[in-house]
């Protein structure tokens, strides 16, 4: 071996040594991140730190105490790059592969993003009213995976699903436990608790940072709000506000929203003049008979009264309810009957994704003249 052979082989010699000895980088978090736009949604975050990105879900359930803290690496990084585990609750590769989802109000997100195809399980497919992901259950590429409180564990392991996606009321999911034992992070998803009906459908921009797909997302979420804004704008300045009841009688208690709930700001919005706007109570109220009889009898519209489907099966339920004017003239309105083809109702599933559809159907019930083309997708009259 020449002079000049024997050098170049010494070099290529330490290059490779250095390459296999280089330490992953050890990151450490900044404050000089840029953060996810978020214009109403108060109960996630994301700040990207260049080389990897964290995600914070701050109130997955009422009076939640902690802060869940995920990090999320592009694939291409994962190999250079090394966190503290103790820091976070789970480290994920984005964009994810395979998902599972555990509420139908996740669904519209992965399809309006184009991602529908990497969701392999959930529990309850028969609640799934999309057409899209119903041909994907029908195909056995998305397994059935019992109920939410009990989420066959065995068949979700064996899917090997790159994240699950969950929710809870208070925190207290031994499956859910079960699953981060097993390493696939458990992130609760918190749309449910946001306040405003945009607030809920901004966390389909949670779902964009998933998958890499945060400049979709915000499109999709522009589009919605565009609708949402323009349709509250249209029907500001009508000249009758008409009365509405809402709710019904669950024993002896009538349960209806709140004025602080995301159903009484639709009707706001929508310019109708829901009867208990004013009431400041978080949560649903729950009163007598009696004292929603003396201030709604005289409503003009009565909307979401329970899960009754007709105003015969009111009348036999409670034949007391017959004495509300809204009964009397049949202006009585439910989403109960818009269902996909297993009995799923469409509003449970795509209603939170889709608030500006779901103030357009308000606006055609209260204001008919303003929308005289429209057709509703979710609330239809009461036969």
């Amino acid at each position: 071996m020449n002079l000049k052979l024997k050098y170049l082989y010494i070099v290529l010699i330490a290059i490779v040594f250095a390459c296999k000895s280089e330490p992953k980088k050890q990151l450490e978090q900044s404050s000089n991140g840029e953060k996810l736009n978020l214009k109403y949604a108060t109960g996630f975050s994301v700040e990207n730190f260049g080389e990897y990105s964290v995600l914070e879900i701050k109130n997955p359930w009422p009076k939640a105490e902690k802060t869940y803290k995920y990090a999320l690496i592009p694939k291409e990084n994962l190999a250079a790059i090394t966190l503290n585990k103790d820091e976070f609750e789970g480290i994920l590769t984005i964009p994810v592969e395979k998902i599972v989802v555990t509420s139908t109000t996740h669904i519209p997100a992965l399809e309006l993003l184009g991602v529908e195809q990497t969701l392999v399980g959930f529990p309850g497919t028969d609640y799934v009213s999309s057409e899209k992901t119903r041909t994907l259950i029908d195909q056995g590429k998305i397994r059935e995976l019992g109920k939410n409180e009990g989420i066959n564990t065995e068949v979700l392991l064996e899917l090997k699903p790159d994240v699950v996606v969950g929710f809870g009321i208070d925190g207290n999911n031994r499956t859910f436990e079960t699953i981060q034992k097993s390493g696939i992070p458990v992130i609760y998803n918190g749309d449910w608790v946001e306040e405003s009906p945009l607030a809920k459908a901004e966390w389909t921009k949670f779902f964009g940072v998933l998958f890499n797909k945060e400049k979709e997302a915000d499109s999709v979420f522009n589009h919605i709000e565009k609708e949402y804004l323009e349709a509250k704008k249209l029907a500001a300045n009508v000249k009758h506000r008409p009365t509405v009841l809402s709710g019904a009688l669950e024993k002896d208690v009538w349960y209806l929203p709140s004025g602080t709930s995301p159903e009484a700001q639709l009707l706001k919005d929508a310019n109708a003049e829901y009867l208990w706007q004013a009431s400041s109570a978080s949560g649903s109220l729950a009163l007598s008979f009696e004292s929603v009889f003396e201030k709604a009898q005289h409503a003009e519209l009565w909307i979401s009264p329970s899960f009754y489907p007709s105003l015969e099966a009111l009348e036999k339920a409670n034949e007391h309810y017959t004495q509300f004017d809204a009964f009397k003239t049949k202006h009585v309105y439910s989403f109960v009957n818009s269902q996909g083809s297993k009995g799923g109702i469409t509003y449970f599933e795509l209603g939170t994704t889709r608030p500006d559809l779901v103030l357009k159907d308000l606006i055609k019930i209260c204001h008919p003249e303003l929308l005289q083309t429209y057709q509703t997708t979710f609330f239809k009259p009461l036969d």
